[in-house]
């Protein structure tokens, strides 16, 4: 509601209204404050509610946090005053604490002798998690700098990745079996679900002290309230190297057509920025923007237009769009995702047949590069996310937070409740200024 100040209204009234103006405006407004007071307070109440982060201590009172890196001021020489170089626990400052160095290394890739730590873990071992049928008979593996120095220097995961698994009781009955007391989860919207699930069932129990902690790790960046999520950036990076490859297939042949399919299921980050980082993209179709590819006003018809004007086009769409232009067959993964249609191969038939109808010759070349771009190794900027909220995560386990993911959010890290970040995927705004740029790269009409 936009409010205009007393005095303002005072100048603004008639002058037959101005003698009443000193009984009628302050009791007016003073009405008017009472209503925002309210207001605000009602708002503030909601804030609370929905952002008060999970502790331990809500179940475990006398439950104190453990201490991490967090809590130390600075790093203190290494002087031959001290035992080995090194000061003793009680005068220790440094950067690694003696209780969370192991889940530095489990978190990110670190090793048992780093910035003068020692492994607490006699045997130094951690265990490799499969989810489904493996996940009750996980395998043990050294935890050596040979296995983890050079985790980094790949893509993929060394822990395994699946869809579906086993139900929720009997993860927490084999975390309590282990003794496992702090759970960190990797992933999107589903996993992050899923941890949602983990952490709920881990409170039911009373004697079950485990923390349950999750780290945005999805190439879509559509993970509500965070501004970018791991692994985004190196996904742009590689689509646009996908959309280059495609212009040039396009640009050598005649009346070349290059197609290129990229990721995003509900949401078409990836396909935009893809598009303005590159420059060559004539057409981007997201799944937040309707379309049509027949009919004057269609896709196809703007592809008239390019072949004729440049004699090429690049044409960007996520795997998301267009769904309501092919026949759904319902079927759902391991996952409960429904199955998408194809819509890459859909525009390539539609585009081949389209223009063998006009009579004029199109050269369609189709990218998918969806698993190219997964298996790729992440960039320096996914680089420094990556160990950021990695160490966050282990902080905020160490520090008594469960049931809580770790993002950036308006360029600061912070910690979010999960169900706040599940209640609806991030989509792109069609109204936004990110995605009006994408359309001045384009030059693209619109296609309704």
């Amino acid at each position: 509601m936009e409010l205009i100040s007393p005095s303002i209204c005072l100048r603004s009234t008639s002058p037959r209204f101005s003698t009443l103006s000193g009984l009628v405006f302050p009791s007016y407004w003073k009405r008017v404050q009472k209503v925002i007071c309210s207001e605000k307070k009602t708002v503030e109440e909601d804030f609370d509610r929905r952002f008060c982060i999970p502790h331990i201590t809500d179940v475990f009172a006398h439950d104190a946090p453990m201490p991490s890196t967090f809590c130390l001021k600075s790093r203190r020489p290494v002087t031959d005053g001290f035992v080995d170089g090194y000061p003793s626990d009680e005068k220790w400052n440094g950067y690694v604490h003696n209780d969370d160095k192991v889940l530095l290394k489990v978190i990110r890739f670190a090793s048992p002798d780093s910035a003068g730590a020692e492994c607490v873990d006699d045997d130094c071992t951690w265990l490799e998690q499969w989810f489904g049928k493996r996940f009750l008979r996980p395998r043990k593996a050294l935890l050596s700098r040979n296995v983890v120095e050079n985790v980094h220097l790949s893509g993929g995961s060394i822990l395994g990745v699946s869809r579906g698994g086993p139900s929720v009781s009997d993860i927490v009955d084999s975390l309590q079996k282990r003794g496992i007391n702090m759970l960190f989860v990797l992933g999107g919207n589903g996993t992050h679900a899923g941890a949602n699930e983990i952490h709920n069932e881990c409170r039911i129990y009373e004697e079950d002290k485990s923390r349950c902690c999750w780290r945005a790790k999805t190439i879509d960046n559509d993970i509500l309230l965070m501004d970018k999520t791991f692994g985004f950036d190196t996904a742009v990076e590689e689509a646009q190297r996908a959309i280059n490859s495609a212009y040039i297939e396009a640009h050598s042949a005649y009346h070349g057509i290059g197609v290129v399919k990229l990721m995003g299921r509900d949401s078409g980050f990836i396909a935009m920025h893809a598009s303005l980082a590159s420059g060559q993209v004539d057409i981007c179709l997201i799944p937040e923007v309707p379309f049509h590819l027949h009919g004057p006003h269609g896709v196809l018809k703007h592809l008239e237009y390019l072949i004729e004007k440049k004699g090429l086009a690049v044409v960007c769409v996520a795997e998301g769009a267009g769904q309501n232009l092919i026949e759904r067959t319902n079927a759902r993964n391991a996952s409960g995702n429904i199955i998408l249609g194809d819509i890459g191969v859909h525009i390539q038939q539609e585009i081949k047949k389209h223009f063998k109808e006009i009579n004029v010759p199109g050269d369609v070349k189709y990218i998918d590069p969806t698993y190219m771009i997964r298996a790729c190794r992440a960039n320096a900027s996914d680089g420094i996310l990556c160990t950021v909220l990695g160490q966050n995560a282990v902080h905020g386990a160490f520090a008594g937070y469960s049931g809580i993911t770790i993002g950036i959010c308006n360029t600061h890290y912070v910690y979010l409740p999960i169900p706040e970040v599940i209640s609806q995927p991030r989509h792109v705004d069609p109204n936004s200024r990110m995605w009006h740029r994408c359309l001045t790269s384009t030059g693209q009409p619109d296609f309704v």
